[in-house]
């Protein structure tokens, strides 16, 4: 008896969807999966690494779609305030389910969608892609060993550049609500969200405990609603602390780094290219191989006991908890005149703060907010307890 491939939908194929979509294709070409739908409310077009597929139907409604194609697995890559009720939608149609990241937007909503996926018995991956790193495993594979003794702090520190384009690429980027919901974009949720959560899944694997003290700082260069640079510092409860510098607003590029310090050594990871040094290496040293989250959730299916999720629901809890924590934070200080420099036009235009990256170094090796530093423009941090 031959099986047929699971069934796959897409929900949100244009934008970031493209990003899915080429991911999805040579599955689809080999047989691994079957692309019977696509769902998005803007034309979805084919492309040649992102083909629509013979037989794939393009819907503009999830729930039409849903009762349709009647999918066996559902990626789910739409604005963040909507996550939440598609992905009840998805599970509640007896579909598995991949959701970008970040899943949900506070708590509570986290719990609903946990307790949905239990109740419907469904599988729910969330697309932290980043944690299907081989680099990432070594990594928390030696904190777990106990090669760096205790840890005792964690820190991420990245410059990157976005230009005013990038706040222009949808309704919702830049801001912290749209017709009444919460969007939630920003440095340390959206693009260097991975950072955060790499933090996170190392603070896990050293047995840190829950994230109980945020303290928070936001700035932005520009007239958006969130952040473009920000210091934070979470201390758990087995006092731990983990310590975030970054900035979309930088000089020369620190693509993103994870530094590690225990009492029997250092480690440092390169997230985005998957470079590591641990204690003994001389130098960084990169790590090949990265476990794709879609592959990750069809093998899960195939064999739930034995092929853990990478990414499930509940692994992400801490970062729902730091999130929520920074939408209940104060708007973002405006930087301006002396303190950034501009570059080009229109949508090319680009802000960079003068000196981020030297002060960003220094919260990073200091585990200092900004404030803490000979920062002229910094701000008191705003602190809130985290109960996860």
């Amino acid at each position: 008896m031959t099986t047929q491939p699971p069934r796959i939908a897409l929900i949100g194929a244009t934008g970031h969807g493209l990003w899915h979509r080429r991911r999805i294709a040579p599955l689809h070409e080999a047989g691994r999966l079957r692309l019977v739908a696509l769902v998005d409310v803007r034309p979805v077009e084919s492309a040649p690494d992102a083909p629509v597929p013979d037989g794939a139907e393009v819907f503009t409604d999830h729930r039409e779609m849903l009762g349709a194609a009647r999918p066996d697995v559902v990626v789910v890559c739409t604005p963040p305030h909507t996550h939440l009720p598609i992905a009840l939608d998805v599970l509640r149609a007896g579909a598995d389910l991949l959701l970008e990241k970040p899943p949900v937007l506070s708590l509570a909503e986290h719990r609903v969608l946990a307790r949905a996926a239990a109740e419907t018995g469904r599988a729910c991956q969330v697309g932290f892609q980043a944690l299907g790193s081989a680099a990432l495993t070594e990594l928390t594979g030696a904190v777990s060993e106990g090669r760096l003794g205790t840890v005792t702090s964690i820190a991420t520190v990245a410059s990157w550049r976005r230009d005013d384009g990038y706040y222009g690429r949808s309704a919702w980027a830049g801001r912290r609500s749209l017709n009444g919901h919460a969007v939630l974009d920003g440095a340390l949720v959206n693009p260097l969200a991975h950072a955060v959560m790499q933090c996170l899944a190392v603070a896990a694997a050293a047995g840190a405990g829950e994230p109980a003290l945020m303290e928070l700082e936001r700035y932005r260069t520009r007239p958006i609603e969130v952040d473009d640079t920000a210091s934070m510092r979470v201390t758990f409860d087995g006092g731990v602390v983990v310590v975030a510098a970054v900035t979309l607003a930088g000089e020369e590029s620190i693509p993103g780094e994870v530094i590690v310090r225990g009492t029997a050594g250092r480690a440092v990871l390169e997230y985005p290219t998957d470079r590591l040094m641990l204690p003994g290496d001389p130098a960084l040293r990169e790590v090949s191989g990265r476990t794709a989250l879609l592959e990750n959730l069809l093998d899960h299916r195939a064999d739930r006991a034995g092929v853990p999720l990478i990414a499930p629901l509940s692994r992400t809890a801490g970062f729902t908890a730091v999130l929520e924590a920074v939408h209940e934070g104060p708007e973002p200080a405006l930087l301006d005149g002396d303190r950034i420099a501009v570059s080009g036009a229109g949508p090319d235009r680009v802000t960079t703060i003068r000196g981020i990256n030297e002060v960003l170094r220094r919260a990073t090796d200091e585990l200092a907010l900004l404030s803490e530093l000979p920062v002229e423009w910094a701000v008191p941090p705003h602190r809130v307890r985290i109960n996860c």
